[in-house]
């Protein structure tokens, strides 16, 4: 997850499964078995499936039993939509976060939201052999694994077998140095509907008991996987029939915003639409763009987009990169800024005026908006425009910094990333029914209602 201190995305993610020393997990119920904390092992372990026959599991079991019944196996329930509040902003916090109750009985955990992968997991007390600080005690799993050949492992793993078939083991890599190895697991999750049902389904997550933290680490709870795969948290509602498999967000530039699951919140009319790109099939793509600054062309084309919540802030390729911060020096070139050479060591090009600015209506107005325009077979399918609230950010120090980083350099290639400071005070809608991705101006401040009136809510 990216942070303030390194700013690499969230989107290069690896799934793994390999040989390696064993933890029981079989006694969590009795308090787990002795293991050293501070053990590190990057070989994936095999943890062995426990199978108490305790009254206590016999309880839980039942209670399984009677939630099922009662939520998630009861037919289609679309026309409601589930929406959490977000805690959060992309400075100086560096990320945004959604609270779940998850569990029997549910307990309050803290998400970062990512649309740049699929599993969510949890710091898990299996027991823990590396867990980073977390704002609440260690997810406790429940006595129910996803076996190997259940469909949501198969997508994780692909063409790796397991070395375990009553089990699935996973390992995720993220592109900002991070990582968590464990078990997938399903435990109950506690959601409310826009219908005003309370919705408890069964829902397959990662118990993580070896975590490597990223170089912008903060304390989480876990990460909630939005992404387009089968094992993301909406796309398991979806197959339950309890909502559309339909994401979005909208992130105050206040901080704060909404996230949610489902299309009954906001009309279509007034929404920039993009189809998702085949080339980029397990990413949220509107396919390649080319750079327009001032409304110009740049020559800059052929970038292929990506659209992360998981990140910070937004990234292009180095050509991109370079091509952007020489058109705003020639814009900025007798204003009444200069460069500042005691910038924010996380963004690099800063710019600072006679006194410190407070925010970026300080500035904008010496600055030109850019956009990345999105083709295919030569006509224009839409456009997103950086105005420079979606690229600035006031530091600590009172500068300008350029929000927008070289992708390049940190490992992207030639990718190129919408991250959470180009979206702020916008609805982003990932659209996996109708395989879509919008975007339109919104007010992110309160939580939306039903979609009336035809207006977005």
């Amino acid at each position: 997850m990216v942070g303030n201190l390194d700013a690499s995305p969230f989107v290069d993610v690896v799934m793994s499964t390999v040989s390696g020393p064993k933890v029981d997990i079989r006694n969590i119920a009795g308090g787990g078995i002795s293991s050293p904390v501070c053990y590190r092992e990057r070989a994936n372990p095999n943890v062995k499936s426990w199978r108490d026959k305790s009254a206590s599991t016999t309880d839980r079991q039942h209670w399984w039993r009677k939630a099922l019944i009662s939520s998630s196996i009861m037919p289609n329930r679309l026309g409601s939509s589930i929406v959490f509040p977000l805690h959060g902003n992309v400075y100086p916090v560096g990320y945004y976060n959604v609270t779940i109750n998850i569990g029997q009985p549910p307990r309050p955990y803290f998400l970062d939201i990512d649309t740049g992968s699929d599993l969510t997991w949890l710091q898990c007390d299996a027991p823990c052999r590396q867990c980073t600080q977390a704002p609440h005690p260690l997810y406790r799993p429940s006595n129910n694994l996803v076996v190997c050949k259940d469909p949501i492992c198969a997508s994780l793993l692909g063409d790796q077998n397991c070395e375990d078939p009553d089990q699935c083991d996973y390992e995720v890599e993220y592109a900002d140095g991070g990582s968590s190895l464990g078990v997938l697991v399903k435990d109950f999750f506690l959601l409310n509907s826009t219908n005003g049902k309370r919705l408890n389904p069964l829902l397959a997550l990662g118990c993580g008991y070896d975590q490597l933290p990223s170089r912008s680490s903060h304390p989480l709870d876990g990460i909630l996987g939005l992404g387009r795969g089968i094992s993301s948290i909406p796309s398991q509602l979806s197959s339950q029939g309890l909502v559309k498999n339909v994401v979005g967000h909208c992130l105050s530039g206040r901080g704060g915003g909404f996230l949610f699951f489902g299309d009954d919140i906001y009309d279509s009319s007034p929404i920039s639409w993009a189809p998702m790109s085949r080339d980029y099939s397990k990413h949220y793509s509107p396919g390649s763009a080319e750079l327009i600054y001032d409304e110009k062309s740049t020559g800059i084309r052929n970038l292929p987009v990506l659209f992360d919540s998981g990140s910070s802030y937004s990234y292009l390729n180095s050509q991109a990169y370079q091509g952007l911060v020489s058109s705003l020096k020639k814009t900025l070139s007798g204003k009444p800024l200069k460069e500042a050479e005691d910038g924010d060591p996380t963004l690099p090009v800063c710019w600072k005026g006679r006194k410190a600015f407070k925010s970026v209506g300080d500035v904008k107005k010496y600055f030109k908006s850019f956009t990345l325009k999105f083709t295919s077979g030569g006509r224009v399918k839409s456009q997103f425009e950086f105005p420079p609230e979606a690229y600035l950010i006031i530091s600590y120090k009172g500068n300008a910094c350029l929000g927008i980083l070289n992708g390049t350099e940190v490992g992207l290639g030639d990718l190129n990333v919408i991250g959470d400071i180009s979206m702020v005070d916008r609805m982003v809608i990932y659209d996996n029914e109708k395989q879509v991705i919008g975007w339109a101006p919104a007010n992110c401040d309160r939580l939306p209602k039903l979609k009336t009136n035809n207006s977005i809510l």
